[in-house]
């Protein structure tokens, strides 16, 4: 069954840095911006691109994420010619380990690429926030007869040295790549996103598996071995909204920048729509006295308190008196009357007592000592419990090192 183009989705990540939010579940299955999942900006890209076939390779803690994706039916994915299908690490014949990198994992699963004996494959993170049309990142990699395209970005000098930079031509064509340089000589930064010719790719791949040195990474391996063979490595230059959630910092900003039309992130943007799986709940209540100012909340909500600039997820209850403001509610929190939750990210199924003081604003406390407050799913705080900036508790209410 021949296809022009599939995707496969990296979506094994443990999401070390978003520390507690990730105990029990996979990075791209955290919730974002009141009624989604991470996951479902790169799938609901698929969609949208046109690509029918896409395999997600999971590993760590995949059991919620496997059953939030199902059959793909919400993205569209269900289609009996391609579809989504989710890929885990697996025994073989002559054995099997974990996933070792990026491109380890793309190589332990060549037989699932070579279903479908594609032209093309887009290589994709699971951990980022966008929305990209890969029609066109595929058309430039066809129009510049390109082995590998790698989508960039300008960010600010000061960032580069976080990020693998690509240094072009007047073409566009990639010359050099540095990994997270200390002197960058450019700031396109690379996003993370591939397009492939699978022949090629599926030769390098193989090539770098029986290379014992290799950490088995796209990054730090593939990319450059295919610089210095000189292959042809096009960039394609990306102008939307983009950003990596995978430290509780950026995450936090990411729900913030989805309350600002200004930032770029527009999700009612009809023409091009993030596909969530749907949740079967009643329609959020709103209470006589309550006041919800800038703010996203989801079905199932009960708010009774006070709400400004945050983002509420499904199932969330604000009691009246309570107010909650700069913070993001995952699904199931239970804010008791009096409580005040401020600049904080509270965790699926947090119950927060009766006059309780969760974070606070960053006017209020010594720049030193302020610091975003986050709660572990299922934590549950007692009444009048106070929990300063910066600290971040674990499910038993214990405070956990960052």
């Amino acid at each position: 069954m021949k296809k022009e183009c599939i995707a496969m989705l990296l979506a094994g990540g443990q999401g070390s840095r978003l520390y507690v939010l990730t105990g029990d579940m996979a990075k791209p299955a955290v919730p974002f911006g009141g009624k989604y999942r991470i996951i479902d900006f790169p799938l609901s890209n698929c969609a949208n691109s046109g690509i029918d076939t896409v395999g997600v390779l999971t590993q760590y803690r995949p059991l919620e994420l496997n059953s939030y994706i199902g059959s793909g039916q919400p993205w569209d994915l269900d289609v009996s010619t391609g579809g989504v299908h989710i890929l885990p690490p697996y025994m073989g014949s002559s054995g099997g380990t974990w996933y070792k990198g990026t491109a380890n994992a793309i190589y332990q699963n060549i037989g699932f690429v070579d279903l479908y004996d594609p032209e093309y494959v887009v290589i994709l993170s699971g951990d980022h926030i966008y929305k990209m049309d890969y029609s066109k990142m595929v058309a430039r990699h066809r129009d510049a007869g390109a082995a590998c395209t790698i989508s960039v970005m300008e960010v600010p000098w000061s960032d580069a040295p976080r990020f693998g930079i690509m240094n072009v031509d007047g073409e566009d064509n990639v010359t050099e790549f540095q990994e997270k340089p200390k002197e960058p000589r450019s700031n396109l930064a690379s996003m993370g996103i591939y397009v492939f010719s699978w022949p090629v790719l599926r030769r390098y791949l193989t090539e770098d598996e029986q290379d014992a040195a290799s950490e088995n990474d796209f990054g730090k391996n593939i990319i450059p071995k295919m610089l210095a063979a000189g292959e042809k490595l096009a960039a394609y230059r990306f102008e939307g909204y983009w950003k990596d959630v995978g430290t509780l910092e950026s995450l936090w900003d990411a729900n913030m920048d989805m309350l600002s039309p200004e930032s770029g992130l527009d999700l009612m943007d009809e023409s091009w729509p993030i596909f969530a799986r749907s949740v079967s709940m009643p329609t959020a209540f709103l209470g006589r006295n309550a006041r919800v100012t800038h703010s996203a909340f989801n079905r199932g909500s009960d708010i009774e308190g006070t709400v400004e600039n945050s983002v509420l997820s499904q199932g969330v209850n604000v009691a009246e008196g309570a107010c909650v403001s700069y913070s993001v509610l995952l699904p199931g929190v239970q804010v008791e009357a009096g409580a005040c939750v401020r600049y904080a990210i509270v965790g699926e199924g947090c119950r927060i007592g009766r006059n309780c003081r969760v974070g606070a604003a960053p006017e209020d406390t010594p720049p030193e000592q302020w610091g975003l407050t986050v709660l572990a799913p299922g934590c549950r705080l007692a009444e009048e419990r106070i929990v300063s900036p910066g600290v971040m508790l674990d499910r038993n209410g214990e405070e956990a090192a960052r």
